[in-house]
């Protein structure tokens, strides 16, 4: 079986829970760290499944790497190759597929509660988590329209698109449902500036700063088995 290529774009935007999960679902994965100046593939048929993990610039940087990676998930559209975007990536998926991205009216950071649909599509991707609230951990400050073939499998209180499906084989998340306790504490040393301003202004899209670094264990192993689901169910479309 061919492996499946996870990208990565910044040290903060590292994959988590992602490899190892996709690993326990018996899948070989190849990491592209863009981060290091690797280059971007050109041909997507070498792998069976795309995943673009996030970063901070944004989808209309005039970055080569963003041009290439949004002619490589079209290339990866057209074969049927499932591909799955978390935060930037998610916006990429959508910028390339038909969607749109823009700059949110109030930036999500830290720990908020994400609402998953109920509906037949929802339950098939969620399972038992479908229609209910899980947490989830935000860092974003541009936010996606998704191509108008996607189906919403999750909302948050402050951005509308949160999870989509499109063509039952491409996954969106605009959230991080990948981090580790790792990944929680480089966000806050690098980045906790923006939470704390944000905070300071009263944005009620963000959480407390000093809860942001309370019971990661906890909160991380249960967010691992949140994307774990979403994740068996993705890799069903791999060839």
């Amino acid at each position: 079986m061919k492996p499946i290529a996870v990208f990565q774009h910044t040290e903060v935007g590292a994959p988590g829970s992602v490899v190892p999960i996709l690993q326990a679902l018996g899948r070989e994965v190849r990491c592209i760290r863009i981060v290091d100046g690797e280059p971007v593939p050109e041909d997507a048929s070498a792998f069976s499944g795309l995943v673009f993990m996030g970063g901070y610039m944004g989808v209309h940087d005039d970055l080569p790497w963003i041009a290439q990676e949004l002619a490589l998930i079209r290339d990866a559209a057209a074969c049927g190759l499932p591909l799955a975007g978390h935060c930037l990536g998610s916006q990429m998926l959508a910028q390339a597929l038909g969607g749109s991205v823009a700059r949110h009216p109030l930036p999500e950071i830290g720990w908020q509660p994400l609402q998953t649909e109920d509906h037949p599509v929802a339950r098939d991707w969620w399972g038992e988590f479908a229609g209910t609230e899980v947490q989830t951990f935000q860092w974003h400050a541009d936010a996606f329209q998704p191509p108008a073939e996607a189906v919403r499998i999750a909302r948050s209180r402050h951005c509308e698109s949160q999870a989509y499906v499109l063509h039952d084989r491409h996954l969106l998340l605009q959230s991080h449902l990948e981090m580790t306790p790792a990944l929680v504490e480089v966000s806050m040393a690098r980045n906790g500036h923006q939470l704390v301003r944000q905070h300071a202004q009263g944005n009620p899209a963000v959480s407390d700063p000093g809860d942001l670094l309370n019971d990661l264990e906890a909160r991380t192993s249960r967010m691992r088995s949140v994307l774990a689901r979403l994740y068996a169910r993705w890799v069903q479309g791999c060839a």
